[in-house]
């Protein structure tokens, strides 16, 4: 499950120390997930034996919201849903889960905080993004840099151990094709009627400068690659242009499972990348309440 290290203009737990919250991430993740597995496992046990079942699904609910609201206040919204029959099921319902809590790191810090718009946690092409790759990859969605005084939009940029990513997501209804054409528009075609729309290549190329401008400065080096991602289309393509892959329906589940195959760990290269690219990156944040009372009140 690839983590969230910056959404939006958001305050992250990342930006206070990148060294530390990706690694701790991955532990508290396979600590709560062998938690989770072993009390379903109990519970399981437990209502074989119970005639009636209320009683005791309310209290695993419960056990769960205890469980992740220990450390990071995250209130699951699960209270009306049975035990998961199947470890697929048990699967499910822990990511989206997790997916809850990373979004709480993605917009707090211990002192901080960023309004979050509710409508992320039904993002599905974020949980695409989280849910869908390797722990290590980390991601940064929707981004919004800060350069020169000047605050500049840029597309998703995943970073692997290996490599930088940068990504825009084109999907339409999956009757059409998409056409790649030059840098300024591209064409949607569906029963041969065509219409234009803007460039893909034009927001992944201005991202793709920020990132080799903010990595020149701190003589770092990491390849990039720019990709145009249709998970729903067909892309139609003469020649892809030098460091850009198209991706369409087609090719996207083999690029996927060679990004989840990807078996390597944390790199300290890829989180210093991390770093600088967070240091550059606009946040807007206020104090937590809980920080602002009077201190007999904490």
């Amino acid at each position: 499950m690839g983590q969230l290290i910056k959404l939006e203009n958001y305050i992250s737990r990342y930006q206070t120390d990148v060294y530390h919250y990706p690694g701790h991430y991955i532990r508290l993740k396979q600590e709560r997930w062998k938690h989770l597995f072993d009390l379903w496992e109990t519970r399981l046990a437990e209502l074989k034996l119970e005639v009636r079942t209320e009683e005791k699904t309310s209290s695993f609910i419960d056990r769960l919201n205890d469980f992740f609201k220990k450390e990071e206040n995250v209130e699951l919204e699960y209270e009306s849903e049975p035990i998961p029959e199947t470890e697929e099921q048990l699967k499910l319902f822990f990511l989206d889960s997790i997916f809850q809590f990373q979004l709480n790191w993605a917009s707090t810090t211990l002192s901080q905080m960023s309004f979050l718009d509710r409508d992320y946690y039904n993002d599905l092409k974020l949980k695409y993004f989280l849910q869908r790759f390797p722990d290590t990859y980390l991601f940064l969605y929707r981004p919004v840099f800060k350069l020169k005084n000047a605050t500049v939009d840029a597309d998703l940029i995943m970073i692997t151990p290996v490599d930088i990513q940068v990504i825009n997501l084109v999907e339409r209804p999956s009757d059409q094709t998409i056409i790649a054409g030059d840098d300024r528009s591209w064409l949607f075609e569906h029963d041969r009627v065509q219409s234009k729309f803007l460039s893909p290549m034009i927001s992944l190329k201005r991202t793709d400068k920020i990132i080799r401008s903010i990595l020149d400065y701190y003589n770092l080096e990491m390849p990039i690659r720019k990709i145009v991602l249709s998970r729903t289309n067909q892309i139609d393509f003469y020649l892809e242009p030098f460091q850009t892959e198209y991706i369409g329906r087609d090719q996207h589940e083999q690029w996927l499972q060679k990004q989840r195959k990807l078996s390597s760990p944390l790199k300290h290269q890829q989180l210093k990348v991390a770093e600088v690219l967070l240091n550059h990156s606009d946040t807007v944040s206020i104090h937590r309440p809980e920080w602002e009372r009077p201190e007999e009140q904490l």
